[in-house]
């Protein structure tokens, strides 16, 4: 049974998180090279990129629930000992991401005119990103696939298999767009068929990896009906989840279009530095997710308790160090991004916001991580929408108000990183004060 004193508990989460961080930083930084390769080619095929990577990034962030359901499933039975049931269930989920993912690849074929006609850019930069969208949909099925395989990989405790992937993934992103790109002259084609094969590439590693895995355990590779069932359940709630805070987001957004431009523009600075910060408690909370569940399939409530304290300590001091850190350089940010003094102190009130909220964002991160590891996925997708009940009205008061300027930006971020965060952590915190949370079934 798991030691759950504090150093080695402490081993175990960072054994987990630092591996979980580099694969998070490792994501973004396919689109990253995208953007510095394709944007060579001038502002049409950028700006077609930017349009289609829109669509993309909106469609796979929605299905990042496999990676969610998968974990906590996968650890349930790992920490019972059951190693060939914690494979079986895992690869049932690849099933699902992959059948998903050519549903969706199918229809986002037929869609793709639509989507693309719906930002109204000019014939060129629609042509661009149509051609950059069409190819892409070859590589979702991977995208999905992906995601379930290294939620299969944390929940058997080992996130460093997949950081070796990500690695690997981008690396080769990186060398096809620019052979191909440049190389053989195929334009934002050759940038697009590039990160497909990266992409499917990655999916035969990972299938190589789990292959090996099922041999070793005795797993079966087809699909059970009962698993694809139970994968699809607890996936559609946390599909569910993923939507309310995709429409706190997107309304949050919104809301800064109306304050003026130059609010807009200082939104996305103040965000940035919020999605930032996010990778390391996302890492965190990936760490919590694979120990709750391996600690509720070992039947060790103790050691549940005892990840939940833990983690929760390190999610709130993290927040206080790197509020700290936001505080302090809140009055130069602005100039780091746009080199513009008016820029900069338009968003400093609202950084002095962020960073007073940063210990709120830590714990409510690392308590979404716990409740996602415990599979109470239903109980997060009903506090999504009752957090939105709450953030809405809060939203809808800064719209109505017209204020612009530093204080409008800072009632905006008042309201998200404020009212939002605080709702997340009362709905979150009263969850897990109690004990149902550990009774869900993943």
């Amino acid at each position: 049974m798991p030691d759950a004193r504090p150093p080695r508990l402490n081993r175990e989460i960072l054994r987990l998180a630092v591996p979980a961080l580099g694969s998070l930083v490792a994501e973004p930084m396919f689109l990253i090279v995208d953007s510095a390769l394709v944007g060579h080619l001038g502002v049409i095929p950028l700006a077609g990129l930017g349009i289609a990577s829109a669509v993309l990034q909106t469609i796979v962030g929605l299905m990042v629930f496999l990676a969610y359901s998968t974990t906590p499933a996968v650890a349930r039975r790992f920490g019972a000992g059951d190693r060939r049931a914690a494979v079986s269930v895992g690869i049932d989920g690849l099933w699902l991401a992959g059948g998903l993912g050519a549903v969706l690849a199918v229809a986002g074929l037929l869609a793709t005119p639509l989507l693309v006609g719906l930002f109204g850019a000019s014939p060129e930069v629609s042509e661009a990103a149509t051609t950059y969208l069409l190819i892409s949909m070859g590589g979702l099925p991977a995208m999905l696939i992906v995601f379930a395989a290294t939620g299969l990989l944390r929940g058997m405790q080992d996130t460093v298999t997949p950081l070796w992937i990500a690695t690997a993934g981008f690396g080769t992103n990186a060398l096809l767009n620019a052979v191909f790109i440049y190389g053989f002259g195929w334009g934002i084609a050759g940038s697009a068929i590039g990160t497909v094969v990266a992409q499917w590439g990655m999916v035969a590693a990972y299938l190589v990896v789990i292959g090996g895995m099922a041999r070793r355990h005795g797993a079966p590779l087809r699909p059970h009906r009962t698993g694809l069932r139970s994968s699809a359940t607890m996936g559609g709630w946390l599909f569910l989840r993923t939507v309310s805070l995709r429409v706190a987001l997107l309304s949050t957004v919104a809301v800064a279009t109306g304050l003026g431009t130059d609010e807009l523009a200082g939104w996305q600075v103040v965000f940035t530095m919020f999605s930032t910060a996010a990778f390391a408690l996302d890492a965190l909370a990936i760490a919590a997710q694979a120990l709750i569940g391996k600690g509720l399939g070992a039947n060790d409530r103790d050691q549940v308790r005892a990840v939940l304290g833990r983690t929760v300590a390190w999610g709130a001091w993290f927040g206080v160090i790197v509020g700290g850190l936001i505080a302090a350089l809140s009055g130069v940010l602005g100039l780091l991004f746009t080199g513009d003094a008016a820029v900069a102190a338009l968003i400093q009130p609202a950084l002095l916001v962020l960073a007073a909220a940063q210990p709120v964002c830590g714990v409510v991160f690392v308590l979404d991580g716990v409740l996602m590891g415990a599979g109470d996925a239903r109980y997060l997708a009903i506090a999504g929408a009752a957090n939105l009940v709450v953030f809405v009205p809060a939203l809808v008061a800064v719209a109505l108000t017209a204020v612009s300027g530093p204080a409008g930006l800072a009632w905006l971020s008042t309201a998200f990183f404020g009212v939002y965060m605080l709702a997340r952590l009362a709905t979150l915190g009263w969850r897990v004060r109690g004990a149902a949370w550990m009774s869900a079934t993943a």
